[in-house]
C-alpha cells in the first residue's frame, strides 16, 4: 500500500524531514519526504499496513521541536516509490 501524506504546522527548520526518515527506515518503508513551498511537508511511503499506521502516529507527534496542526493522506494504490526511503 502507498499513501501520500501532507503534514501541516511548524514542521519545516524543526528536523521534520530527518524525524520522517528515521520513522520510516525502522518501519522497513519505502518513499520519500520533502518541504513544500508553502510550509508544510510531503511524503510518499509504501509498506505493509501495520508499518504506515505506526508511521501515521508519528506524524501526528512529529519531533520535539515541532507542532503539527494537521495530517492530511491520500491512498495511492496503484503508486511506487523504489526500494529505500529518501530526503528530497
Amino acid at each position: 500500500m502507498t499513501i501520500r501524506f501532507v503534514v501541516r504546522g511548524r514542521v519545516q527548520g524543526v528536523g521534520f524531514r530527518w524525524f520522517v526518515l528515521r520513522v520510516a527506515r525502522t518501519e522497513g518503508l519505502a518513499g520519500w519526504v520533502r518541504n513544500l513551498p508553502d510550509g508544510s511537508v510531503e511524503l510518499l511511503a509504501t509498506g505493509e499496513t501495520g508499518a504506515l499506521a505506526r508511521l501515521r502516529a508519528a506524524l501526528r507527534l512529529g519531533p520535539p521541536a515541532s507542532r503539527v496542526e494537521a495530517v492530511e493522506e491520500l491512498e495511492l494504490p496503484d503508486a511506487t516509490t523504489g526500494d529505500g526511503f529518501e530526503i528530497r
